[in-house]
């Protein structure tokens, strides 16, 4: 089968398609998934390049990707009897990434763990799908079990126009909420079309000067961004969601503002709530652009270098 594989870390040198790779194994716990897509997140980048090496280590040469929408080909025993949820042919999206205990998603064969893989929502095609797992559980662990999102509150969503800012500005509204979000001149439109009740172009405003008494921020962009949202935010019951910065205690207890570093943990009981949710209420994943299987480089330095409006994807 063909895998897309690194054998040492680096830029887009080191990726290589491997035409010969062999089909994982099945084990206990295990599935195996034809995959008909990919989705490209920027830690698989990261990944490529060694930023989590001390978190995940990697066999060389180790299969790249996490995300994938395919259709189940295979099932592995659990403790001796084969799990009633999924059955040969049924369409499921997930993870199947070597740090969940699958065999990589970049492949045209991957195992994943069953715990971290659902049934594919049936409103969307398996390139949306391939999507959504990262982005979407990211902004459902943000909004719904960390924020506690309600009806007439006030949250500013940093990056609106990315995978993630995408997903978290239709659940906000979904919910009820108020919503401003940051992007550039060129997303606004894009962004408007979400539902985004007021867009600041962060290359020509500041937000901090325009927005006061928010209940929450939801932040996919970090760095100063992150430390100015706290000038935003509602004295002693704002909350602040980050991706990428750790809780400032300084700025926390300055603001009175509870911070929180978010780990997206995608598994099967908030895939299924996430597929659910974009079923009933027509959510709409954008892709941005898509490559087939043996373009895997340009699609991994497109995600890092381009700023994708949603979602990139790789076709199988």
């Amino acid at each position: 089968m063909k895998s897309i594989q690194i054998k040492r870390y680096g830029n887009s040198d080191v990726v290589e398609v491997n035409d010969t790779a062999s089909v994982p194994t099945v084990s206990t716990g295990k599935i195996l998934v034809n995959v008909k897509a990919s989705g490209v997140n920027p830690s698989d980048w990261k990944i490529r390049e060694g930023y989590f090496q001390q978190l995940i280590q990697l066999q060389f040469p180790s299969t790249l990707g996490m995300d994938f929408s395919g259709v189940v080909e295979q099932i592995g025993e659990v403790n001796g009897d084969a799990p009633v949820d999924f059955k040969q042919g049924d369409e499921v999206y997930g993870q199947a990434s070597i740090s969940s205990g699958g065999s990589g998603a970049f492949a045209e064969l991957a195992m994943a763990n069953k715990d971290s893989i659902a049934h594919k929502p049936k409103t969307l095609n398996h390139i949306e799908a391939a999507g959504l797992p990262l982005v979407g559980v990211s902004a459902w662990q943000a909004l719904v079990e960390n924020i506690g999102l309600s009806k007439d509150q006030k949250i500013l969503i940093h990056g609106g126009a990315g995978g993630i800012g995408s997903i978290a500005i239709q659940l906000a509204k979904h919910l009820g909420a108020y919503v401003a979000t940051t992007v550039s001149t060129n997303d606004k439109q894009f962004v408007q079309e979400l539902g985004a009740d007021q867009i600041i172009d962060y290359k020509k405003e500041n937000f901090e000067d325009i927005l006061q008494d928010y209940d929450a921020v939801f932040d996919t962009v970090g760095g100063e961004t992150n430390k100015r949202s706290f000038r935003v935010l509602k004295k002693g019951s704002g909350i602040i969601v980050s991706m990428l910065e750790q809780p400032n205690s300084e700025l926390m207890s300055q603001y009175g503002i509870k911070a929180l570093f978010l780990f997206s943990q995608v598994n099967r009981q908030r895939l299924t709530k996430l597929a659910l949710w974009v079923d009933q209420n027509n959510i709409k994943v954008n892709i941005d652009k898509t490559f087939p299987l043996d373009e895997a480089s340009r699609a991994l330095d497109y995600q890092k270098d381009a700023h994708p409006r949603g979602k990139v994807v790789l076709t199988v």
